[in-house]
């Protein structure tokens, strides 16, 4: 495999994003000083289901933040989260570009100011309304560490996902939980590869010095290289027709076999209607479907088919199946060469 990349990129503005002090573990975020207009650079979306995209500058001036209601303390805001990670990642790779991040949301919580608490719907006004998103998930690019993989360009990926879902508001405050990554983002698809030491799937923390803290601790433990290496091997296997279709068959069964036998194999967190579209894109795949004139088709893409359908999860379980997605190929991969671990998906 070809050395990792650095190679120079002329370097974004760095748009509203915060001005963070002093020393290391101890993070205060000051007002931001607002360069630019605000919007990432990325075309198509990393997750679709029921999101949409929104800016910085609406998280921060058109939404409420929630408060645990019985003694009325502030949640860790979205801005908050975003800007927290963001200046983690600078101060991780000070010499590196971090891009704008892209923001997806869902799942919309409206109410209405203390003054228009009477008036019927009909007669508020848009300052009457107030709004904040349940569920939110962002990523940043780092372009100027990229890799090249079967022709795919592979940049490197930071973002996190927060969903109040998770959080009890109706008590007082208490740790609060967060889905941090870092990881690499196929630039042909915007699927997210996700790795072992590159995730926290529930970080507590109580303040923004702990998350601050606990971000950098991911990034700096995170293994770029090994992570390149074991998604560069998949384009080196090969998995017959026949086998993926006993993969996907087996993945609709194990959906419904008893626990005692399920507990006895690895996990597998994909829906059906997932493994529906996987099935639909190992024949029409843009990028990533069975050779016209083929019979097997590789680690490489059978490892995106299972990312690309993970698009159409919602953003609470997004990251836990982007990273089940990179187990799940890993394990079929060591399959093929005669590991048992993953072999009832595919015998």
């Amino acid at each position: 495999m070809e050395a990792m990349q650095l190679q120079p990129v002329h370097r974004i503005d760095r748009q509203i994003m915060p001005i963070i002090q002093p020393q290391y573990g101890e993070v205060e975020i000051l007002e931001p000083e607002i360069i630019g207009s605000g919007r990432s650079n990325v075309k198509l979306p990393f997750i679709e289901a029921n999101t949409k995209e929104v800016t910085m500058e609406h998280l921060r001036y058109e939404c409420v933040v929630p408060v645990f209601s019985k003694d009325n303390e502030i949640t860790i805001s979205h801005p908050a989260f975003i800007e927290t990670m963001w200046e983690a990642a600078s101060r991780v790779f000070p010499n590196e570009t971090v891009e704008y991040p892209a923001i997806r949301v869902s799942h919309v919580i409206k109410g209405r100011t203390p003054e228009a608490i009477h008036k019927p719907v009909k007669d508020l006004l848009d300052s009457d309304k107030t709004i904040y998103y349940e569920r939110m998930m962002f990523c940043f690019e780092i372009p100027t560490i990229h890799e090249d993989i079967a022709g795919n360009r592979l940049n490197l990926t930071i973002g996190g996902v927060r969903a109040y879902n998770h959080e009890n508001l109706y008590s007082r405050k208490s740790m609060e939980k967060f889905k941090i990554f870092i990881g690499f983002k196929n630039m042909v698809c915007c699927n997210m590869c996700v790795s072992t030491d590159g995730f926290k799937s529930e970080l507590k923390v109580m303040n923004i010095n702990d998350l601050f803290t606990s971000a950098m601790q991911l990034f700096q433990e995170y293994n770029i290289s090994k992570h390149l290496y074991y998604m560069g091997a998949f384009k080196d296997s090969y998995m017959t027709e026949q086998q993926f279709a006993q993969f996907l068959g087996k993945s609709r069964l194990y959906q419904y076999l008893p626990n005692k036998q399920k507990r006895r194999l690895p996990q597998m967190l994909m829906t059906d209607t997932q493994i529906g579209i996987v099935a639909k894109a190992f024949y029409n795949d843009d990028n990533f479907a069975l050779p016209g004139n083929g019979r097997e088709i590789s680690m490489w893409s059978v490892y995106n088919l299972l990312t690309g359908a993970n698009k159409s999860s919602y953003i609470d379980n997004f990251l836990d199946r982007a990273y089940n997605a990179t187990q799940l190929a890993e394990g079929l991969n060591k399959t093929l060469y005669g590991e048992n671990e993953y072999s009832w998906f595919i015998q």
